[in-house]
């Protein structure tokens, strides 16, 4: 199959690398019925300017074959990695079967890649699928075992909701309980080649790209990809416009080369076409969401805080087009579940335990009229399912979404499920935290381990399962599970597995 975005071959020149050029892994991401996006990045020496390539295009051929050994090749193309996109490789194959396992690979100057294994999705009918969703791996908090662990568990998908990478310069935000246990690349970024940097820092972790070529990815940003708490037009940290406009192009552009994205989600300048759709037969509609881009500032300055301005009707989440295009999602799918994959706690969570109230309103409880009328839509359907999953707060929690919070017996629309981080905030602990649960009692379960979820999806019920490790400062840590829960469709909430 020929590429699909050919550049002039007068551009292209044999290439000899010095070093491997596949460094960085492979990964497939936004699979379809016939196809998906096969990703890799040429890069010998990853931290350094350009990541070692010339300036000039670089011939990858791709192949993806039925079976590991590749002795069945059902589709084959060229793709030319150029500088201006970091030399990354975003090769969309079409024509495969729906439904079906598959095993990919480049080849570039006399270099092989590793292979990677990905699924497409299924037209219609579908009995189960299983998929993992994770979020918030600052690398200098510790090692990404659960990647090494989520490698290994046979998933149809995997979701990452967001904080990538972390913006911060070296160590200057640290983890208890000893320090961080290794260090970021350079200053805090800025610039195009900064975020480039950070990206392949991280894309070097063996067990990040185990996961990545494990399974095929949907991927979304939350703040750190560009800066802490960044809403829409304003920025986190107070820069001025241009400068804050110039960065977000050039966190979004380095996203973009480091990520499996289709170059349909390719930016334009400091705006990022992210939110998206995929399709799983009639068993699941996953509806990713952009709860950055296009969000109001956050209300009464952002933090923990009481604030009467939250309920302003004024303020969105997503944007008038986003919840438009969600809206119009849910009336049209058919499918058993709809699988919100977003990245900041939907459910309301009162953070003071006595008669103050308090809300992080850089989460939905900062924006509560647009989840008031998502939730009236909910409710006014009634046959949704709705199964929210989120990152963000470096914690596990399990939620039923309530029709009205301010009454704990009123009527469950769905639930959410909060999956903890990778590594940010280092070992973390096993705190059942009480008082929070009997202040929230919508909320099922919280921990505070590092880890993640997987969930087994079927026509008849969710089960999910809320992975830990017990450390992270150090490599080699087990998994087990914590806690998991049933959800049945038709009969909204939780219940204990």
């Amino acid at each position: 199959m020929a590429s699909q975005y050919p550049f002039a071959k007068a551009r292209t020149a044999p290439m000899r690398f010095v070093g491997d050029p596949f460094q960085l892994g492979v990964a497939s991401g936004d699979p379809s019925t016939d196809g998906m996006v096969l990703w890799t990045r040429l890069a010998p020496a990853p931290l350094s300017p350009g990541g070692g390539m010339p300036d000039k295009a670089v011939a990858v051929k791709w192949e993806v074959a039925k079976d590991e050994a590749f002795k069945q090749i059902v589709a084959t193309g060229e793709e030319q990695a150029v500088a201006s996109e970091a030399h990354s490789v975003h090769a969309e194959p079409r024509g495969l079967q729906p439904g079906s396992e598959y095993f990919y690979r480049f080849t570039a100057g006399g270099a092989q890649s590793p292979i990677g294994r990905t699924k497409t999705t299924t037209a219609g009918p579908l009995s189960s699928m299983k998929f993992a969703f994770a979020s918030c791996q600052q690398y200098e908090h510790g090692y990404y075992t659960a990647y090494k662990h989520m490698a290994n568990e046979d998933l149809d998908l995997i979701l990452h909701l967001g904080d990538y990478i972390y913006e911060y310069s070296t160590n200057s935000y640290t983890a208890g309980g000893g320090g961080n246990v290794r260090g970021h690349s350079n200053h805090e970024v800025m610039e195009l080649a900064d975020y480039r940097e950070r990206h392949a820092q991280y894309k070097t972790d063996v067990n990040l790209q185990a996961a990545h070529a494990s399974a095929p990815w949907f991927v979304t940003f939350d703040d750190h990809e560009v800066d802490d708490n960044w809403a829409g037009i304003a920025p986190g940290d107070g820069s001025p416009p241009k400068s804050y406009t110039n960065r977000k192009a050039a966190a979004f552009q380095a996203y973009w080369e480091h990520m499996p994205l289709r170059r349909a989600a390719k930016p334009n300048g400091a705006a990022i076409p992210i939110y998206r759709r995929g399709a799983f037969g009639d068993l699941a509609t996953f509806h990713v969401l952009d709860t950055r881009q296009f969000r109001s500032d956050q209300p009464c300055n952002d933090g923990i805080k009481a604030c009467s301005d939250r309920s302003s009707d004024a303020l969105t989440m997503t944007g008038n087009a986003q919840e438009a295009w969600l809206l119009d999602g849910l009336e049209k799918s058919t499918a058993k579940w709809q699988i919100f994959a977003q990245q900041v706690v939907m459910a309301q969570m009162d953070w003071s335990v006595g008669a103050n109230e308090t809300w992080n309103v850089d989460a939905w409880d900062g924006y509560t009229a647009e989840r008031t009328r998502l939730f009236n839509y909910i409710n006014q359907k009634g046959t949704l399912n709705p199964l929210v999953l989120t990152g963000d707060i470096h914690q596990h929690w399990a939620a039923d979404l309530l029709a009205d919070f301010r009454d704990p017996n009123s009527k469950i629309l769905g639930s959410e499920l909060v999956g903890t981080s990778i590594s940010t905030g280092a070992d973390g602990s096993d705190n059942p935290n009480d008082a929070k649960l009997a202040e929230n009692p919508w909320f099922k379960f919280v921990n505070s381990q590092r880890g993640y979820v997987t969930v087994e999806l079927g026509q008849d019920q969710a089960k999910a399962d809320f992975k830990v490790l017990p450390y992270v400062r150090r490599p080699g840590a087990p998994i087990s599970t914590r806690k998991s829960f049933v959800i049945e469709a038709g009969h909204p909430g939780l219940q204990n597995a």
